[in-house]
């Protein structure tokens, strides 16, 4: 036990270290947050301003882009040019002058309200009225602080140049609010006392507010601009008391971007295009707000941190200090120790033989991987594998590399080396294999490999049937490079023989194909370097009925695949026709074994219990193997025929007693509101999915629609009788809302149910 304490408060006094670290760190870390929270709060509202500032010069820049364009209107410039005459007015122009006006300010809500003065004729055009009498336009539009004469000296007979009238109390027929007015005499270049005519531009102050709302909605602050004359363009937020003290107090620097004033950051623009003066203000109690939280969030987590830190550390040190002492227990009773050893030491001797044991394994396995990728290659080719999916998980297992669905199997028979098994040849051979699949793997990259005998070397070609990497055009471009490398640079003499495969299940099948190839070619011969399969004339002396795809055909049958089926006897006949000469024996024999398959079915229990097999049966037994193989095809073609049609015929009477079923419960349980596809499926035994496409496809509905309108009809047949409102009706067919059930009814029967009751019987 003193041994256990001793470990304990080792691993307790380094946890408190381990929390003490990231404590201090995390101190340090609140510090610089709020440090850091503080210069970007100043920078975001510096920035804030600084977008606010260019959105309204932007929107100002755009006042002055329409005065120029009013300055080239060439109607605009008759009207102005026109000599003034008492009796005689243009009212034609001054029409479609106004008509123009009316599209020019819809891009800019600072052009809501403006107006043009033609001096010559004294009337004022805004988009929609012409007022022959600026004293009219006046009475509904006017400055508070301004009368008419007033008004016309200072607005409508002074030539202006860009002028911006400062904040003012301007009053509408509809509203009273604050307006800066924005001033341009045309042509640009008037100069004198006067002009021809004067473009005036209202900007409402709350058109201003809309840019500033991002510094004054969200930190509850102020703004105030000033003109280069220190003349207010907009205030916002504030009151003069503040833009006064500003004025007043010595200790405001305008020159500084940023500063404290009073309770609030003052933050400071000057414009580089007008000289407009931005002062922007926020409290100081907004400013700091994220960094309070972060105060409150630091110290709360970083207390609660140290408290379950030392609890964690008081269970870590105790959890992991019993395993290191039971650990200890059990060595010293199998090993003499001393007493005052060292604990850690005693482990770390005996866990790092493990570990070089475990490398020294690692090691041995990864020398021994290519023997297992090997053995792996081996057993594909021989067919011992039994599915798909074990090939699959066999390749992974072994790093095999082996990926796509089909492709090639390619034997490379070195040349020359018939007959010779002497201890030289054989080492000769094996270099020249090694050769030879390094040249194969230099020239494409790797591609899986096995030797088969002394002098063949068997490659697989495997790719997705969707990418095509491996053609039989690049097939025979690669083997042919191979043959032509290897005797040029080693005078090593190759052949080979290809054949394809369509699943990885074939390449055992095309294995023994491509095997039979380059038996064939040597017997007969060839010449020819690269030969394939379906090239060589094959012996005649055995027919083609392999046993897998005997198999595959009692599968395919069984599972009513008459597509299938017919494509498997279909590559029999090719195979005992096309590639083969069959002797009458060996026609006669494939006879007899196609016959027992067909019986072989038989006896399958879905055929045995069956009343109508006896005339199938009959018609198996009357097979001659005498017959010419195309009409014996033809005979088990029509048998399969009709065995997959038993097998449909069953499938189907299955399906429509399964829909019944599913009828049935609909009719017991539709007054059930909780009744779905998921509890149908439940009560059959059946997926959902599955019973949703069956009854789809043998009835034509949707099952959900089928139980709707099963619901609807017993609806209609209550709403009838008079006997139950409509609420009561929805509950008893199913429905826990009235109103879903009103929706439901409505679409399917096309009335709601208070029509459909009003409504006589048929």
């Amino acid at each position: 036990m003193p041994r256990h304490s001793r470990i304990f408060r080792n691993f307790l006094v380094s946890y408190i270290v381990i929390l003490l670290i990231p404590s201090i760190a995390g101190y340090m870390s609140y510090r610089t947050s709020i440090s850091v929270t503080e210069s970007l709060s100043i920078e975001n509202s510096v920035n804030q301003l600084q977008k606010s500032m260019e959105l309204l010069e932007r929107r100002i820049a755009e006042v002055e882009g329409f005065t120029r364009t009013l300055a080239i209107n060439q109607d605009l410039n008759v009207l102005m040019n026109e000599p003034r005459s008492d009796n005689k007015q243009n009212v034609f122009g001054i029409w479609k002058t106004m008509k123009d006006l009316s599209t020019l300010g819809q891009t800019n809500d600072f052009l809501k309200h403006f107006f043009i003065y033609l001096r010559n004729y004294d009337v004022v055009m805004t988009p929609g009225s012409a007022y022959f009498r600026p004293e009219h336009y006046y009475e509904n539009y006017k400055y508070e602080d301004l009368s008419v004469s007033e008004w016309r000296r200072l607005v409508l007979n002074e030539t202006h140049r860009r002028e911006m009238m400062p904040l003012r109390p301007f009053t509408t027929t509809n509203s009273r609010t604050t307006a800066i007015s924005y001033m341009q005499s045309l042509p640009l270049d008037s100069f004198g006392d006067s002009s021809p005519a004067v473009v005036v531009v209202i900007i409402d102050e709350k058109s201003i507010a809309g840019l500033l709302s991002g510094i004054t909605d969200k930190n509850g602050g102020w703004v105030h601009i000033l003109d280069d004359q220190g003349r207010t363009i907009s205030r916002q937020g504030d009151n003069e008391e503040i833009a006064e003290a500003l004025a007043a107090d010595a200790r405001f620097d305008g020159t500084r971007t940023s500063q404290f004033f009073k309770d609030d950051l003052v933050v400071t623009i000057r414009s580089e295009t007008n000289g407009w003066v931005y002062h922007a203000g926020i409290p100081k109690k907004a400013l700091m707000e994220n960094a309070n939280k972060i105060k409150w969030i630091s110290w709360t987590v970083i207390g609660g941190a140290v408290v379950l830190g030392l609890l964690i550390g008081l269970t870590m040190a105790y959890w992991n200090s019993a395993p290191i002492h039971r650990l200890l227990n059990s060595f010293a009773q199998v090993t003499e120790t001393n007493e005052d050893r060292n604990e850690y030491d005693f482990l770390h001797g005996n866990i790092a033989e493990m570990i070089t044991n475990n490398k020294h394994l690692e090691s041995e396995l990864r020398r021994q991987q290519p023997l297992v990728r090997d053995a792996f290659y081996k057993r594909l080719i021989a067919g011992e594998f039994q599915s798909h999916e074990e090939i699959v998980a066999a390749a992974v297992q072994s790093n095999a590399g082996l990926s796509g669905t089909s492709g090639y199997v390619a034997i490379v028979q070195i040349q020359g080396y018939s007959g010779m098994d002497s201890v030289d040849i054989l080492n000769e051979l094996h270099a020249a294999r090694l050769v030879l699949k390094q040249t194969l793997q230099e020239m494409i990259g790797p591609v899986p490999a096995t030797d088969l005998g002394s002098d063949k070397v068997v490659a697989l070609f495997a790719t997705e049937l969707s990418d095509g990497n491996y053609g039989r055009g690049q097939i025979d471009a690669v083997l042919s490079r191979l043959a032509d490398s290897l005797f040029r640079e080693f005078k090593i003499s190759v052949k080979a023989a290809v054949s394809e495969f369509a699943a990885i299940t074939e390449i055992s099948h095309a294995y023994e194909q491509s095997k039979q190839t380059i038996e064939n070619a040597a017997a007969l011969n060839q010449a020819k370097t690269i030969t394939w399969y379906d090239e060589m004339p094959l012996d005649s002396v055995a027919y083609y009925y392999p046993l897998d795809v005997e198999m595959r055909l009692i599968g395919t049958i069984r599972a009513g695949e008459i597509a299938e089926a017919r494509r498997i006897v279909h590559r029999i006949s090719e195979q005992n026709t096309v590639a083969r000469e069959l002797s009458p024996e060996m026609r006669h024999q494939l006879a007899l074994e196609m016959k027992g398959t067909l019986l072989k079915l038989l006896d399958q229990k879905t055929f045995a219990c069956s009343e109508t097999i006896d005339p199938i049966k009959n018609r198996i037994v009357a097979i001659q193997p005498s017959e010419p193989i195309g009409s014996l095809m033809d005979e088990i073609l029509e048998i399969m025929e009709a065995l997959c049609g038993m097998i449909a015929s069953k499938r189907n009477d299955q399906h429509y007693r399964l829909i019944e079923q599913l009828k049935e419960h609909v009719a017991e349980q539709y007054n059930n509101a909780d009744l779905s596809l998921y509890r149908l499926a439940e009560q059959v035994g059946r997926p959902e999915k599955y019973i949703s496409q069956l009854f789809k496809e043998v009835t034509g509905d949707n099952l959900s629609d089928y139980i709707e309108r099963v619901r609807m009809d017993r609806a209609g047949q209550l709403l009838k009788e008079y006997g139950h409102t409509i609420d009561e009706i929805a509950a008893l067919v199913g429905y826990n809302s009235s109103h879903s059930f009103r929706r439901a009814f409505k679409r399917v029967i096309g009335v709601s149910p208070s029509a459909y009751r009003q409504t006589p019987e048929d």
